[in-house]
């Protein structure tokens, strides 16, 4: 007795659909923004093929791929990578990827390495403003140059820079504030870089020195202290922020400071061997004997500096300035900036630097019936 083979019926394939279908393959659905992962198939000088899974391959092109020309000089065929999907289908069927975001990420990663081997890296001048100069850097980040990190061959002469590569080192990196800073100096000026950082630590903190004005910022001062010709170290820089130059407020550096102006100053921080100093706290801070000076209940005469929808603000010496609230001015009664008031001190909070005021009354109340 033999057995009697039966043989599955084939249906003949005609479509692209049946073929799809018979593979038991699944078309990836796309949707633009969409970020996907996919492995780097084909490298040309135009274009560059990733395999996404869908039912052709993603291509990055034209300004896309100049973008992040950087990035993908450093990848080979068979590199895993996340790309986003700009448009999932054009008019040529073609999927167009964007490389951006992993680009980006790759930016940061690599210039931290940067700062902590202390290796070079090629940027290109583009323009110049007030603090320095603004840069090209590798993989389409901006940096920035500031004016006491350009070496003496460019210092008095800055625009010379742009345009130009320019070899420098990594000072600082910070992807959340964007913000990445350069040296030239520390490439071409090393020994002078050397002898600054064994000044700085030849310096303590509370130092005072006598100092010159070499530039005037809306933030601040940017000083010289004079270096130890004994020892053979040179000058040092640093600022003054405008915070620290008197415990009165400051609005207009510009009016109060010249380039070459002489002051005092001392030395408040040089944490990451960035000198900052300070000229208010050479004199004695006038809220620290504050209760003394104006105790509560206390009656005490002020000019009037400003009048807001708030209340009035009065100050009575550099530093002290209280403030009058709306409601504790009476409506018939009127104050005017630079007047003279009397008032008395109601509350201080000393922690947050308020004067609480009330005002004097030097009228009789209205008595309503």
């Amino acid at each position: 007795m033999t057995k009697k083979q039966t043989k599955k019926s084939k249906t003949p394939i005609t479509s692209m659909e049946d073929l799809l279908a018979s593979a038991d393959y699944k078309i990836k659905g796309l949707k633009k923004g969409e970020f996907v992962k996919g492995i780097i198939s084909e490298i040309k000088k135009t274009t560059l093929y990733i395999d996404i899974g869908a039912k052709t391959e993603g291509i990055i092109i034209g300004k896309e791929l100049e973008l992040v020309s950087d990035y993908v000089s450093k990848l080979s065929v068979g590199d895993e990578v996340s790309v986003q999907v700009r448009v999932p289908e054009n008019e040529k069927g073609q999927i167009l990827l964007s490389l951006r975001k992993a680009a980006f990420e790759n930016a940061w990663g690599y210039f931290e390495e940067k700062l902590n081997s202390g290796e070079k890296v090629k940027v290109n001048g583009r323009e110049i403003n007030r603090g320095g100069v603004v840069v090209n850097a590798p993989f389409g980040l901006f940096g920035f140059i500031p004016g006491s990190q350009i070496g003496s061959i460019y210092e008095h002469n800055p625009d010379n820079l742009v345009g130009r590569d320019i070899m420098v080192k990594v000072l600082e990196v910070d992807k959340e504030k964007n913000r990445l800073v350069f040296s030239e100096r520390m490439v071409s000026e090393p020994e002078i870089v050397d002898r600054e950082k064994e000044a700085i630590a030849s310096i303590k903190m509370g130092d005072d020195f006598e100092a010159e004005v070499v530039r005037v910022e809306p933030f601040g001062l940017f000083v010289k202290i004079k270096g130890d010709k004994k020892k053979n170290l040179p000058n040092l820089e640093g600022l003054v922020h405008i915070s620290e130059v008197s415990w009165d407020k400051v609005d207009n550096l510009s009016s109060l400071y010249r380039r070459g102006d002489r002051v005092k100053v001392v030395l408040v921080s040089k944490e990451d061997e960035k000198l900052q100093f300070s000229i208010k706290r050479l004199v004695k801070d006038p809220w620290s004997d504050i209760e003394k000076k104006y105790p509560k209940d206390s009656p005490i005469e002020g000019t009037v500096t400003q009048v807001t929808n708030f209340g009035a603000l009065v100050k009575f010496e550099p530093g002290i300035e209280g403030l009058i609230h709306v409601s504790k001015i009476p409506p018939q009664v009127k104050v005017s900036e630079g007047e003279k008031i009397s008032c008395f001190v109601e509350r201080i909070d000393k922690e947050n630097r308020r004067l609480s005021l009330e005002l004097a009354m030097t009228q009789k109340p209205l008595i309503y019936k």
